[in-house]
């Protein structure tokens, strides 16, 4: 089995590991709003590169404030740069459809994803499983997706009550597959950035009350630490996919 995170519009790299074959799991963060790193993606689609750019700085800088006066002065017609960004959006959930074509396999959203729009573009071969319990290979797994949320309020995040409830329903599960991190400081750390990352206490609540076999999760793209433990549970994040264009291998054999 195969799982990334954290796509963000590199469907050709995706393509290229769902023609392995094998079970896919894919935990978030499909779309590209923005590339963090080059300003590429649905807001440069729609209001230019350097404005993705400066927002994208704000946002790494936390500057939510900045960020919203970025785009009172720039946006000019706001539902007429929604619908840019929207219909940028869609047409990447249209090449992820293509990606994905003749695979199989699970997906949640992040916090950058549409979830309803996600869901509808996914190929016969996938499930969107955002707040289910999958039996796969005989092993429990749970799905938990969406991000923190924040003063953007963006579709796709969800709150800490909602995320509660969520994975309140799951019940007991082997593998836990959320897009965010868990609340704790190595996991939750950008090294890059040099600060805390939005992370989730409710998820770091359930996985000491319920203890699962393993957390895998993305969100965090330079992680202090991507491998951890919290108790019995072993928490991986899968990776920044987009940068590195690797898939990480789960071997259900050794459950």
């Amino acid at each position: 089995m195969l799982v990334v995170s954290d796509v963000h519009g590199a469907f050709d790299a995706l393509a290229a590991v769902a023609s392995a074959g094998e079970t896919l799991l894919i935990l978030g963060d499909l779309a590209n709003l923005t590339d963090y790193r080059t300003g590429e993606g649905a807001v440069a689609a729609a209001l230019g590169i350097e404005f993705a750019r400066d927002a994208a700085r704000a946002r790494g800088e936390g500057d939510f404030e900045k960020m919203r006066t970025m785009w009172q002065d720039r946006s000019g017609d706001p539902e007429e740069a929604r619908q840019g960004i929207e219909k940028a959006i869609a047409g990447q959930y249209d090449r992820l459809s293509t990606a994905l074509d003749n695979a199989s396999g699970y997906v949640i959203h992040g916090n950058v994803d549409r979830p309803a729009a996600l869901a509808e573009s996914l190929p016969p071969g996938f499930q969107y499983v955002h707040g289910k319990r999958v039996e796969i290979e005989g092993v429990g797994f749970g799905f938990a997706g969406g991000g923190v949320a924040t003063p953007m309020r963006a579709a796709g995040e969800i709150s800490d009550d909602e995320m509660r409830a969520t994975l309140d329903s799951l019940g007991e599960v082997e593998v836990l597959c959320t897009h965010v991190a868990p609340a704790l400081g190595p996991l939750e750390t950008d090294v890059i950035t040099g600060r805390k990352e939005r992370s989730s206490q409710p998820i770091l609540d359930y996985i000491r009350n319920v203890k699962p076999r393993l957390h895998l999760f993305g969100d965090v793209h330079q992680p202090q630490a991507s491998r951890w433990r919290i108790g019995a549970t072993r928490c991986v994040n899968v990776g920044y996919f987009r940068a590195t264009g690797r898939a990480y291998r789960l071997d259900l054999g050794s459950f």
